[in-house]
């Protein structure tokens, strides 16, 4: 049977918020500066999927340390089963569009965190 990928989209909260973002969920563990929260349109703040503050303030959004990063950070992702669970539930129903504040667009944990959940939507079927 064959299984559709999960609709999982990539912005920064501060670009404007679409129609075609689905549920918009901050990934952030603390809130982006200059935001009001009316203006982010959250369907859900997840702090807890966030990388751990240790972990954060070693990579420093430091491009070199991005595969060390990655690889840390997905160890988290896998003893996280509750915060990855909501993002999965969410998208059953349809697009997820996951929310940073950092200024690159490549080098930052939700890069990590989106190919995370559909490597685990693959491994899992769905």
């Amino acid at each position: 049977m064959l299984h559709r990928a999960p609709d999982i989209r990539l912005k920064r909260i501060y670009d404007p918020a679409s129609k075609d973002d689905g549920e918009r969920v901050l990934v952030d563990r603390l809130w982006p500066r200059g935001i009001r929260r009316e203006k982010a349109k959250l369907s859900l703040w997840l702090k807890d999927i966030a990388p751990g503050p240790d972990l954060r303030e070693w990579f420093g959004h430091d491009p070199e340390r991005f595969d060390e990063f990655s690889h840390r950070y997905r160890a988290e992702l896998a003893a996280n089963e509750d915060a990855v669970g909501r993002i999965g539930d969410l998208l059953k129903r349809g697009p997820v569009t996951l929310l940073y504040a950092a200024h690159d667009p490549v080098h930052n944990h939700a890069q990590v965190l989106a190919d995370y959940l559909r490597a685990s939507a693959r491994k899992h079927g769905r």
